[in-house]
């Protein structure tokens, strides 16, 4: 179920995600700005297009495969909690 696109893309928009915070902290620091840069447009830009492909998938795939297509849900959310948490937990 993991080849379909619907499943792997938001997985790979999250890690995305995660790489443009990894990546602006280790170029910039942990510096309050007083206008967003482009790191966290990108970021944004991620995660908000990943909720609709979630949404398809869910649509989709759960009422033919239950049991897989919640796994996979599950792993996405995951991913994009791993993503959001590190903006939350250092106030970006």
């Amino acid at each position: 179920m993991l080849r379909r696109p619907s499943a792997f893309v938001p997985l790979v928009m999250s890690g995305l995600a995660l790489l443009t915070l990894a990546v602006a902290f280790a170029t910039h620091g942990l510096q309050h700005q007083p206008d967003e840069g482009a790191a966290a447009h990108i970021w944004q830009l991620l995660m908000a297009g990943q909720l609709p492909v979630i949404a398809y998938f869910a649509a989709r795939w759960i009422p033919k495969s239950p049991r897989q297509g919640m796994v996979v849900l599950g792993v996405q959310l995951l991913l994009a909690f791993c993503a959001m948490a590190p903006v939350f937990l250092l106030g970006l």
